[in-house]
């Protein structure tokens, strides 16, 4: 099929980007979407132009490093699909795909598609790990877990940390990615020694950071690629009054 690509285009951080134009013939219904900017870029290479720049490592879904909006959506029009598992046959022949970075502020643009996501990986030094010194691992089943407590903390470790709810919130709020990185230490019992200090500091560093405060649209919900529910902002919410109770007494 044969395809338009309106694509960001910006040199540096510090130039003014723009819109480009480019047209794609003989693009597969089985290309992935990074695949086919692979042969945009193939094309643009050998007429001497400058590549398109974006990020990606895996291309399996898992690292969350390829993300973009797409037709408006961060990651495009499938639900719960990562840029790079997303298939051209999501698309028609002769339709026009706009390609942006996600808008925030948060994620300063280095160049094209590609963003700096240095303020998540802040966030998570802050306080999303476990320290404690609890010696040589234990016996697996020595320490007895709720099968619905550790379902759901599986559910919470699937965040890839892509972006996409920071993308799709009008706040540019950060607080399904944390809520979802505070939560599957939360729920097990090796996380709750350092829960109350973990959600303290990871909630002030994202806040120090400049991301907004929860909208209540879903919109993060919604685009989430890994569809990690709502639902724990508002378990992190009641963790951190929790620690706040705590620190209180």
């Amino acid at each position: 099929m044969n395809i338009k690509l309106k694509i960001w285009r910006q040199k540096n951080a510090q130039a003014k980007g723009k819109f480009e134009n480019y047209s794609l013939e003989d693009v597969s219904p089985e290309m992935g979407f990074l695949e086919m900017l692979d042969y945009l870029n193939q094309k643009l290479i050998k007429s001497g132009g400058e590549p398109v720049a974006y990020e990606h490592d895996c291309r399996e879904g898992i690292c969350g490093s390829c993300g973009m909006y797409i037709n408006g959506r961060p990651h495009g029009p499938e639900a719960k699909t990562t840029t790079c598992e997303l298939r051209m046959r999501s698309f028609k022949d002769g339709d026009t795909i706009t390609i942006e970075p996600f808008r925030s502020r948060m994620f300063p643009i280095i160049k094209d598609l590609l963003i700096d996501r240095t303020a998540f990986e802040k966030i998570l030094i802050a306080g999303g790990f476990i320290s404690a010194d609890t010696g040589s691992a234990p016996e697996a089943n020595s320490i007895l877990v709720c099968k619905k407590h550790a379902d759901k903390a599986f559910d919470m470790a699937t965040c890839i940390g892509c972006g996409a709810c920071v993308a799709a919130c009008k706040n540019s709020s950060a607080m399904l990615f944390v809520s979802a990185k505070i939560n599957q230490y939360a729920l097990l019992p090796q996380g709750k020694i350092e829960a109350p200090e973990r959600v303290k500091k990871m909630v002030a560093k994202m806040d120090e950071l400049g991301f907004g405060s929860c909208s209540n649209t879903y919109a993060c919900e919604a685009e989430c690629p890994k569809g990690i529910s709502v639902s724990a902002i508002a378990k992190m919410n009641r963790e951190f009054l929790h620690a706040k109770l705590i620190a209180e007494d």
